[in-house]
Order: C-alpha cells, then structure tokens, then sequence
C-alpha cells in the first residue's frame, strides 16, 4: 500500500510540474506567435502614436515608467523589510507580540493589491496632494511588496543551519557579530533572490497604479508628482479598448520575457547560494 501511495504520489508531482512547464511554454509560444512581429526595436524606443492612441508607435514611456515605480517601490519597502525580517529571525523573543506582528505580516501578504491602493489614492492622492503620480504610484506598490519581502527574508534567514547561532551563543559571540559576520554572508543569495523575485511582483501589478499613478498618455520624465504610464496598465488599455491587439500581445510578451528574467535571475542566486554552502 504504501509504495502505490509513493509512486502515486511520484506521478502526481511529475504530471503537476510538466503540466506547468507545458502552461508556461504554451503560453509563451502563444505571444510569440501572436506578438512578436510587432516586437521591434522601433516598438521599444518609440512613444504611442496614432488615433486612437497605441494603435502606432511603441511603448518606451511605459518602460520608464514601470521601471520608476519599480524603483521607488524597493526604495520604500527594502530597508524596512531587511531590518524586520532580521528582527523577527535574530532579536525578537517568542512571544504575544511577537504572534502578533507575524499574524499581521502574514495578513498583508494576503491583503489585495487594489486594497493598498485605494489606501494610498485615499491618504496619499487626495489627502496630501499628490494627485495621481508617480510618488503615489511607488508607495503604493512598496507597501504591497513589504510584506512578502518581510516573508522572504524572515526564511532566508531562518534556512541558515542553526549550529552556528549555537556555536556563536557557546563561545559568547554577540547577536550583531553573528549577525554581520556569519548570518548574512551565509544567506545574502537568497535575500537579494526575494529583492528580484518582489521586482517581478511590482512590475506586473495593475491594480495599485490604477488609482494612484497610471495614465493613458504621458511623457514618464520622472518627475515625482506627474502621472506615469506602466506597461501592465498600458497592456490593460490596449486589450479593454481593443486599440491593438498586436501591440497588446506584443507588450504582454515583453513583460513576460522581463518577468522571466527576474525569477531566473534569483533563481540562479539560490541554486548558487545552496550549492556554497554545501
């Protein structure tokens, strides 16, 4: 009985794996076929042109954009969420507070994007003036990452062996030497992994920006308080309005190849993480 249970088990884990590598593939050979022709160099260096707007020209105010809110989103959330994680691993004793503010991170984690930014439209858009802007925008993502990159980091941390806090608490080594010397050069891998893998999560959001920071149209210069364009609301309008399905698949492929970058990249950070440390 229990080797039919295993060898269902076995088949049932290989079948869900091909079956997501087949999806993912599937996919991917869809928006190739469907939108690589419009995947130019012209399509990545030029702003939207035509009536109505996207159906000519390209998408380079989109790719500023994404990369401005994405940029202003780590610069919120990853200091904040780097001292947490170390708090709740290193510093922090069990304890009622201690449930507590890893019930509440958990329960951000599952909060809906859109919730967040109707929270920042609400205190940030209208409360303090900053209208709908890229500032908006980049909080409003950075508050949606935190809690996953709290979550990261805190197991990031906690995959680190035991045996050298244990080594470290013998011989009378203190919790910050331990910390800077052993713990971190030990899982820096892993946590800048959890950095690239909440940069995918920023990029693709829709939601947040809808209400804080997105626009149809808009020359993305950077500037703080102006409206920007990102490519998950540029490929949302493109679709909703059936302006250009070409160009529609197309964007959609470019954010998919980006996305794919970022999760092989940290990836590629933890397989080597985990091999040095074998």
């Amino acid at each position: 009985m229990n080797k039919f249970i295993d060898s269902f088990l076995i088949i049932f884990f290989w079948g869900s794996g091909l079956f997501l590598l087949f999806s993912l593939i599937s996919l991917i050979a869809y928006l190739i076929v469907q939108g690589g022709s419009a995947l130019s160099l012209d399509f990545l260096r030029l702003s939207p042109a035509g009536s109505p707007l996207g159906t000519e020209g390209g998408i380079l105010p989109a790719i500023r954009g994404t990369l401005h809110l994405i940029l202003i989103a780590l610069t919120v959330a990853i200091i904040p969420a780097l001292f947490t994680g170390i708090y709740l691993t290193e510093y922090a004793q069990p304890s009622f507070l201690l449930n507590t503010m890893e019930v509440l991170i958990q329960s951000m984690a599952g909060v809906p994007s859109i919730i967040t930014g109707l929270f920042v439209y609400a205190w940030g858009v209208v409360q303090l003036g900053w209208g709908i802007s890229l500032l908006a925008g980049g909080i409003a993502l950075g508050i949606m990452i935190f809690p996953v990159m709290v979550i990261s980091i805190r197991d990031c941390l906690r995959a680190v062996d035991s045996d050298y806090r244990l080594a470290g608490a013998a011989l009378g080594v203190s919790p910050a030497y331990m910390l800077w010397r052993i713990i971190l050069p030990q899982s820096w891998r892993a946590i800048i992994s959890s950095i690239l893998l909440a940069m995918g999560y920023a990029a693709g959001a829709t939601a947040p920006i809808m209400v804080t920071a997105a626009a149809i149209s808009s020359p993305t210069s950077g500037n703080l308080l102006e409206p920007v364009m990102a490519l998950p609301y540029h490929l949302y309008i493109l679709f909703n309005e059936h302006i250009s399905l070409d160009n529609a698949y197309a964007t959609a492929l470019l954010l998919v190849i980006m996305l794919l970058i970022l999760n092989s990249a940290a990836l590629a950070l933890t397989h080597n993480g985990t091999k040095s440390r074998r």
